[in-house]
């Protein structure tokens, strides 16, 4: 397999308080890697040094053989969109933004419409869509300009079971044009979209591989029955701030 994303020895800390500890991995072209962690596990603060928003203290983040960050589309976890601008107007401004040609920008906007269901709002204000259509457009932005990476950060979050189906649905059709970074708290989505899972807690990696080695690799003769049942055991009960 060929990476397409290399963390070397990425390292953060607060004060006295170490978020990532000198992590390494990963991640290979054309590949749907889950990126999971409890709160304050360290994954948000990891994810924004991939995605060029927080600078390390130490380590790499090489993306396509390059030391530089470039080609990365970024989903957050908040809705971010211009409330008083059209689905179709903003799709367009965001390829602009990123110096795709008027025309290109407004084909990709009608493709990306149609794929994530929103073709019939193309011309509605962002602030008259629901909760689940922001969501969907949202994802929509992130992709405009055909990112070589995509990090989805809850992309299902608030969907009804119709929308969460067409958005995993989706995510697995652009695998083999964009790799795609997963981080959720949805282990039943995780396992299901996965190629590969990355579990962090307390700034360390505490696995990382298939969902259904993970599920193999225990101590006992029982394998685990779900991705769930794997990160319960490994970070525990206790519940997070």
């Amino acid at each position: 397999m060929e990476a397409i994303l290399e963390v070397e020895h990425l390292e953060k800390k607060y004060g006295d308080l170490i978020a990532v500890n000198s992590i390494s991995f990963k991640v290979n072209k054309g590949e749907i890697f889950g990126f999971l962690g409890p709160n304050g596990a360290g994954k948000t603060t990891t994810i924004k040094m991939m995605s060029g928003l927080l600078k390390p203290d130490k380590g790499n983040v090489i993306i396509n053989g390059e030391n530089k960050l470039k080609s990365i589309g970024v989903c957050p976890q908040n809705i971010v969109v211009w409330e008083n601008l059209t689905c179709h107007e903003q799709l367009v401004f965001m390829g602009q933004m990123y110096n795709i040609p008027a025309a290109e920008a407004k084909k990709r906007s009608k493709e990306l419409l149609e794929a994530l269901g929103l073709s019939d709002k193309k011309d509605k204000l962002a602030k008259t869509l629901s909760g689940g259509m922001l969501r969907r457009l949202n994802i929509a932005l992130a992709l405009i300009h055909s990112p070589v990476i995509v990090f989805l950060d809850e992309p299902q979050a608030g969907l009804d079971p119709q929308s969460r189906v067409l958005v995993r649905d989706y995510i697995r059709s652009i695998k083999h044009t964009t790799t795609v970074i997963l981080s959720t708290h949805d282990m039943e989505e995780a396992e299901k979209l996965s190629d590969r899972v990355c579990i962090i807690d307390k700034g360390n990696i505490l696995a990382l591989g298939t969902t259904e080695a993970l599920k193999k690799a225990n101590h006992s003769d029982t394998p685990f029955k779900s991705l769930e049942d794997v990160f319960i055991n490994m970070t525990g009960r206790s519940l997070r701030e």
